[in-house]
């Protein structure tokens, strides 16, 4: 008996599974399944819709190519702040040749200041380069191929943002060269890697490539610039970023309001 009972109660619960199988299968058909973000390159600064912006002069060290000083060079890893009050990591990798120079920053300026693609008054991040650099070029010459510190130059955010871009050239005039940008999520995963082709030179006329990525959600911490040809110098001029902006809150006028409502109801009740 008890056995027949306990085979009872099984195919009263078969029965049950199988009457409401379709509507469990529909409810899980329904569920939202998660959706990956996408990344995109952004080879335009107005496309990219940045809404703050770091300025390399910020940094507050500028190298002055007629009176370089070793005050005016930068630490491989250093800090930085946005206009916006953003603040990021930047760690440029050491250089392979002790020769080299540490990072600096300078202002592209005709001769005699220092020469780019860039547009005229830019404040550049640059790498470092071979001392020999820093000669005068001879008259009429437009190709120095000065060997330098090639990078890569890792941007990291306190908190991730949307989307980051910057003008980007290499220290090596009149040759195409591939430039790279790679963003990681807090996690350390690998969102997404892009490269633009570009020549540099010196004719100071703005060429200088526009390199960005931007993300359906604020989900980029890290970014990383480098370049097909690390034995030249690797040069950013201001970069660009799409910061989340933070929702307006209610909550004080909500108070308020609420207070406001009680104060009225109590007065209507009291008659006064």
């Amino acid at each position: 008996m008890e056995l027949s009972r306990v085979a009872s109660v099984g195919n009263q619960v078969l029965i049950s599974f199988v009457k409401y199988l379709p509507g469990i299968v529909v409810s899980i058909a329904v569920l939202p399944l998660p959706v990956q973000a996408a990344t995109f390159l952004v080879n335009e600064r107005n496309a990219l819709g940045g809404n703050d912006e770091i300025d390399w002069v910020s940094l507050g060290k500028v190298f002055n190519p007629s009176a370089p000083k070793f005050s005016d060079f930068l630490p491989n890893s250093f800090s930085a702040v946005s206009q916006g009050g953003f603040s990021l990591d930047v760690n440029i990798a050491p250089a392979s040749n002790p020769r080299f120079t540490p990072p600096f920053v300078f202002q592209t300026l005709p001769p005699p200041g220092i020469r780019t693609n860039f547009a005229p008054g830019d404040f550049i991040l640059f790498g470092g380069i071979d001392p020999s650099g820093f000669i005068p070029l001879p008259p009429g010459s437009s190709d120095p191929r000065t060997p330098g510190n090639g990078g890569p130059f890792t941007l990291s955010f306190d908190k991730p943002v949307f989307g980051i871009g910057t003008q980007i050239a290499v220290d090596i005039s009149n040759e195409q060269v591939e430039t790279f940008i790679t963003a990681f999520d807090k996690e350390d995963n690998l969102l997404g890697t892009f490269s633009v082709f570009s020549t540099s030179s010196l004719a100071l006329d703005n060429s200088a490539a526009f390199l960005g990525i931007r993300s359906d959600t604020a989900n980029i911490s890290r970014v990383v610039f480098s370049s097909s040809a690390p034995q030249f110098g690797l040069a950013i001029n201001r970069v660009s970023l799409v910061v989340p902006v933070p929702e307006p809150t209610y909550t004080l006028a909500m108070i308020a309001f609420g207070v406001s409502g009680a104060f009225w109801k109590s007065r209507q009740r009291t008659g006064k």
